[in-house]
């Protein structure tokens, strides 16, 4: 019998029929069309791929992604910060101990806390904010591959064979990212997460660089990049607005927390930005931010304040009532709207 060759539009006959019928025996699917979908790619693998190894790849990385929803979803509304450093700092060093208390000030501020769940600056975290207030996403390694003791036998512990699995965990749950000093792991993900967040596949977010008072990890590492980069035009001046330096752990909580002051959350809404506040501001300082800012507008320049959410935003009935900032932002100039969203912190 020759392969029936599927589409994803509703022209696949008896298949589509089947795919209903399972998801109907199933039972408890939500979203159907994106689940019908998402059983389509899988056949289309099976008959596209003639390597089983490409076919695992698929699997697994959909599996570790589908028990990532799972574990964090009880979770959902509850602020969390993502913290990368070294998995070899040692206790006694000062900068772990930073760390420690870095993960104590933001369990006491109400956040918890996404760790690699190794040892060093990762431990030391989990340490500080405690069991209950950690998540551990953990990579399977030949070494440095166990659990630290605060994870270990944790709900909220999670292992994963890919990396890249592991990293969208990092990025798509988190509210914040704060990183110590440590190898390259810890500057691939600084590099990914300020990339992520330069192009807007990442919405803003507060991305801390902490080393102990008089350190110079991050000083020198933004130097290079400064020279560099800066200098051959590989970034612009713009990209330094999408970090901050910290030298002490309450310092590193309070860069969290003004970015959150008033700014709540972002949404794209056709071709307007809609910035989420938690409390409104007056018509004098929308006129200033328009003016200061309207060079990443394009037309029809729009740059207004609404007291709440637009039509297309009733599907998110717990925020609706917010007011909002909305324009037609270039999505193009992310460290300028970091700069629009820190003067609305400060306002």
């Amino acid at each position: 019998m020759k392969d029936m060759e599927l589409h994803f539009t509703r022209t696949n006959g008896p298949v589509d029929e089947a795919i209903e019928e399972l998801m109907s025996l199933a039972g408890g699917i939500r979203h159907n069309e994106v689940v019908r979908e998402m059983i389509l790619a899988a056949l289309k693998a099976g008959q596209e791929s003639e390597d089983r190894a490409d076919l695992k790849l698929m699997n697994t990385s959909l599996k570790e992604m589908r028990f990532t929803t799972k574990v964090f979803a009880p979770y959902k509304h509850a602020k969390k910060v993502t913290v990368f450093g070294s998995a070899r700092t040692k206790p006694g060093e000062p900068i772990y101990r930073m760390a420690r208390l870095f993960g104590e000030r933001l369990s006491a501020a109400g956040y918890m806390v996404i760790t690699g769940a190794g040892p060093g600056i990762m431990q030391a975290v989990n340490e500080g904010a405690g069991p209950e207030h950690s998540f551990g996403v953990n990579i399977r390694l030949p070494f440095e591959q166990e659990a630290n003791p605060v994870l270990q036998g944790s709900p909220r512990a999670i292992n994963y064979k890919y990396f890249f699995t592991r990293k969208v965990a990092f990025l798509k749950e988190s509210d914040a990212v704060a990183l110590f000093p440590g190898g390259f792991g810890t500057l691939d993900e600084a590099m990914e997460t300020i990339t992520l967040v330069q192009t807007g596949k990442r919405n803003p977010t507060p991305i801390v660089f902490l080393d102990e008072s008089g350190g110079t990890y991050w000083s020198r590492w933004i130097d290079f990049i400064e020279r560099e980069l800066l200098r051959r035009g590989y970034v612009s001046p713009g990209d330094f607005h999408l970090f901050d330096l910290a030298g002490s752990a309450d310092e590193g909580v309070e860069k969290i927390n003004h970015f959150y002051h008033r700014y709540h959350s972002l949404r794209y809404v056709r071709d307007r930005l809609v910035i989420r506040l938690s409390s409104g501001i007056a018509h004098g300082d929308v006129t200033e931010l328009k003016d200061r800012f309207s060079d990443i507008l394009i037309p029809p320049h729009e740059f207004f304040f609404s007291p709440n959410g637009l039509p297309e935003e009733a599907d998110e009935s717990g925020i609706f009532h917010l007011p909002r900032l909305i324009l037609t932002f270039n999505r193009r100039d992310f460290g300028r709207l970091r700069q629009l969203i820190d003067s609305l912190n400060r306002m």
